[in-house]
């Protein structure tokens, strides 16, 4: 039987999982959120100026900033025998009546293709809908990103043919509601 543990660190809530930490990013973890935001592959759908290593610092006090303001949770996706972090996942863009939320994850391409990612995204979801008390959670991902489509739609998510992502016009937007 699955199940998935969620301590509700103050002010940040760790999810485990059967194989996986989520946990807070870390300053220490600027050289992996490097990686995340600098990488190729990772980054081939995402539209993001060059990053330096100093713009991966920024974005972990962006990260600290959000959770401190209830804007968003960013978790670092580690194994349970490692504490380097292998992918990201974060709640963010909360509605002002904090009943929508946006999710976004990537992942380390060594540890693609082993359902990393779909058991990070089910506890996720089980966190923003029965600890969080959201009612619609979105994604936005390219329309060529055929692994992040297949894993939504594994989750339950389904297009939001009425809605655009005016940021990027390749971006199509799913949702799933509580």
């Amino acid at each position: 039987m699955e199940r998935n543990i969620i301590k509700m660190a103050i002010p940040f809530p760790i999810i485990t999982t059967e194989r996986l930490n989520l946990r807070k990013v870390l300053p220490t973890d600027a050289e992996r959120v490097f990686y995340f935001r600098s990488n190729k592959e990772i980054n081939k759908y995402i539209k993001r100026p060059p990053q330096t290593r100093e713009m991966s610092i920024a974005h972990i006090q962006l990260l600290d900033y959000n959770l401190k303001t209830n804007k968003g949770i960013s978790w670092g996706i580690t194994t349970k025998d490692s504490n380097v972090i292998i992918g990201n996942i974060c709640l963010w863009n909360f509605s002002k009546d904090k009943k929508t939320a946006e999710v976004g994850y990537d992942l380390d391409p060594k540890f693609q293709g082993q359902g990393i990612m779909s058991e990070a995204l089910k506890a996720v979801l089980h966190f923003a809908f029965e600890i969080r008390g959201f009612e619609t959670i979105e994604a936005y991902t390219d329309y060529r990103n055929i692994p992040s489509k297949k894993l939504l739609k594994l989750h339950g998510f389904i297009p939001n043919e009425g809605k655009k992502d005016t940021d990027n016009q390749n971006n199509e937007v799913f949702y799933i509601n509580h």
